[in-house]
């Protein structure tokens, strides 16, 4: 009877504290919910949708590599173009790593594009930046107008082009005001510009210019010299002269290119005799 008794107790106490841990979970804040992994269907949510997993890419980052490799397996020439390309159109200051970020080009990685940029005559190196070095350092219209200025015998555009970005811009406003003559050749690198000197501004009269009109010229280079000797002037040109060269220079030319055509058809006759084996090969 005692056992029934301490075991009745036994079962009482365990109702109580079951009781007890019920009450104080219910007073707890509520349970969170367990995380799902994407596309898998919660057991107890069967209409919940379903995303499907993502597909693994590979890199696309692929391309910009392949282009990075390609640029540093190219040529000193041409990663030293690219350089110099970047240094002209912005006009900055730049570093051996902003380059590599702007062009790809190692230049600390390559030795022979470090040497090769610092020896550059476009290209001036402090000891940690790398500048453009135009063939004249300007900056703006007014030193523009002193350099030409000074130019007695007149400025090469070509010389000019580098000077700053709008240094062509700068040129057509100059001419279009009078302050230079700007003289264009047979292409665009025998372009000149000149000061136009206010010393030498006259007023011709029209009677003088109609008078210079209709003076006729011969259109011979040969009668031009004879009409200039005629009145005692002596002509830089020597027209007959140097068209006689020309045609002795031209004969001598063909001639010798006859020559040597007629040479490298001569066919000349070969043997073995420096491969006497051959022979008693042949013998036996």
């Amino acid at each position: 009877m005692a056992l029934n008794e301490r075991l009745n107790k036994f079962k009482l106490q365990q109702e109580r504290c079951q009781a007890t841990l019920s009450s104080i979970a219910a007073t707890q804040a509520p349970i969170l919910k367990p995380k799902v992994p994407s596309g898998i269907r919660p057991a107890n949510s069967p209409f919940a949708p379903v995303k499907p997993p993502q597909p693994v890419k590979f890199s696309d980052d692929t391309e910009r590599l392949q282009h990075i490799n390609s640029i540093r397996k190219s040529a000193v020439g041409a990663q030293i173009k690219l350089v110099i390309a970047l240094l002209d159109k912005t006009r900055r200051p730049f570093t051996a790593e902003k380059i590599n970020e702007e062009t790809y080009v190692d230049i600390h990685g390559n030795k022979a594009v470090f040497d090769s940029l610092r020896n550059n005559p476009k290209v001036k190196f402090d000891g940690r930046h790398f500048f453009y070095k135009p063939t004249h350092d300007l900056t703006g219209r007014d030193e523009l107008l002193n350099l030409i200025k000074k130019c007695k015998d007149g400025i090469a555009v070509e010389e000019l082009k580098d000077a700053y970005p709008s240094v062509l811009e700068d040129l057509q406003a100059l001419k279009a005001s009078g302050d230079v003559f700007w003289l264009t050749g047979t292409n665009s690198q025998e372009d000149t510009v000149y000061f136009n000197e206010p010393q030498y501004w006259i007023t011709v009269d029209n009677d003088l210019k109609e008078l210079y009109r209709k003076v006729d010229l011969p259109r011979d280079m040969l009668d031009i010299e004879k009409e200039l000797k005629k009145i005692g002037e002596k002509p830089w040109t020597d027209t007959a002269k140097r068209t006689a060269l020309a045609q002795i220079h031209g004969a001598a030319s063909k001639a010798k290119a006859r020559k040597k055509q007629r040479g490298t058809r001569r066919i000349k006759k070969l043997t073995n005799h420096h491969l006497p084996e051959l022979f008693e090969q042949m013998s036996t």
